[in-house]
Formats: structure tokens, sequence, C-alpha cells
């Protein structure tokens, strides 16, 4: 009884060892071609953004986010094509998103800005144009789709979307014991270095004391809205008033990129 139950015994180990073994071969099959297709679309991407090649480098960067979505590099296949797009935007390419113009004579960057409700910042930074100095007949490019913001509260992000594409993903402060509002506001207006006018005192801009930092972008609800920060150390936290804080370099970025009458949804 004692030599059956050993063999028994015996045989089931072989047969565990066996699956064993079978599963990590099948493993060792799988991991080297996960591997293999993602160190080659890296390759490949890194290659085309070396040679300027924008446009297929982020496509390259999506791929690996799309189809290696458990990967523990996904967060920085994302960032890599944000980046891309800030500099797509920044730049002279031409996107489906984008249009070339002809500069006619009588108009201003401000006028082509208001025309394509897009930035005259914008217009100078994608074509390289140095003052507000146009030529007539000269093409530019313009960014011809609609720009949105949503802020989630929860997670003290903001996203910056073209026609539902997250064009960039920034880390906001927004208001302590949840003060933000929810909603869906506008852009109504937008300043450069704002003098913060509090309670009792005017304080200029440029002050370690204005808590605006470098740039105001105000809502359609008195009081609230997008500015920079003296205090680059809170990002990420609830301690506003009640507005929405980004990084001066990031607001900076920002004011460029959007017109007035942009929608910003803010969300719990």
């Amino acid at each position: 009884m004692n030599k059956k139950l050993l063999i028994i015994i015996l045989a089931v180990t072989i047969a565990v060892i066996c699956v064993f073994l079978g599963i990590k071969k099948s493993i060792s099959l799988i991991r080297p071609s996960h591997n293999s297709s993602v160190y080659n679309l890296l390759n490949q991407a890194r290659n085309l953004e070396a040679k300027g090649e924008l446009l297929e480098a982020k496509s390259i960067y999506q791929k690996l986010v799309n189809d290696f979505i458990e990967s523990p590099d996904v967060g920085i296949w994302q960032k890599k094509a944000e980046n891309i797009n800030i500099k797509l935007l920044f730049s002279p390419t031409i996107t489906p998103k984008s249009i070339v113009y002809q500069i006619k004579p009588g108009d201003t960057l401000n006028k082509i800005a208001r025309a394509h409700k897009t930035t005259a910042e914008l217009i100078m930074k994608s074509n390289n144009i140095s003052d507000s100095l146009i030529i007539p007949g000269r093409k530019i490019k313009i960014w011809n789709a609609p720009f949105s913001i949503l802020v989630d509260k929860s997670q003290n992000i903001m996203l910056l979307k073209s026609d539902e594409e997250v064009i960039k993903t920034y880390i906001v402060s927004t208001g302590k014991d949840n003060c933000t509002p929810v909603g869906v506001f506008k852009v109504v207006n937008k300043l450069a270095n704002p003098t913060w006018f509090k309670a009792g005192a005017v304080v200029p801009a440029g002050s370690p004391e204005n808590v605006l930092g470098t740039r105001w972008m105000g809502f359609d609800l008195a009081g609230y809205g997008i500015h920079g920060t003296t205090e680059p150390k809170e990002l990420g936290k609830q301690v506003t008033q009640g507005c929405v804080r980004l990084g001066n370099s990031d607001v900076e970025e920002l004011y460029d990129i959007i017109p007035t009458g942009t929608e910003v949804t803010i969300v719990e």
C-alpha cells in the first residue's frame, strides 16, 4: 500500500513539474515577443522624433499606449505623445487640426486669430513670427480645431483637449475644502502679469505675495479662473480659495494656446 501511494505521489509530482515547466516555457515564449514589439516600436518612435517626423512618432507612441495598456511604462509613452502635441502646436508642421492661410492686405494677427478662434500668440509661435508685423501674401499655419478644458478635482489634473483628443495633462491645485465650483464655464478674459486685487490691498505683478502668478484666465463666474502660482510645491493639492492654479511655465503655455470663449468643465 505504501509503495503504491509512493508511486502515485511521484507521478503527481512529475505531472505538476511538467505542467509548471510547460507554463514557464509558454511564458518565456510570450514575453520576448512582447518585449521585442515594444522595443522595435520605441526605436521607431525615437528615430522618427529625431528626424523631426513628429506626427509619425506621435502615432507610434499612441499605438504603444493602446496596444500595451497594462505596461508599467504606459504613462511615460502618454507623456511622450503629449510633449509631441505641444511641439506640433508650436511648430509650422501642418496637422489634421490646422490649415494654411494666406495673409491678406489689411490683416493683423489679432484679426486673423479672432476669425479662426485662436490666439495671436499661438499663430506667432507656430510660424516663428517674432513681432506683430506680418506680410501680405505669406502663407502661415493656423490651428483650426476648438480647444476645451476638463478639470478633475478628485485627481487635481487638467486636460487640455482639442476635438476630444487630449493634447496635454497638467497638474493643478484646486480649492481647499472642495470649494472649487463644478460646472461648465467659459474663459471671458485673459491677463498677462496680472495685479491681484485682494481685500484691503493691491498686490502688483511680480510680487512674491501675488498668488496669481504670471497669468490669469477668468471665467464667466466672477472671481474664479485659472492662474499661475507663487507656491509650486502646493500643486496637486486642494489649497486655493476656489480657483484653479497651474505652475507658471504651464499657465504661460496654456495662455498662449487657448482663446477667450474656451469652454472649461470642472468635475468632482
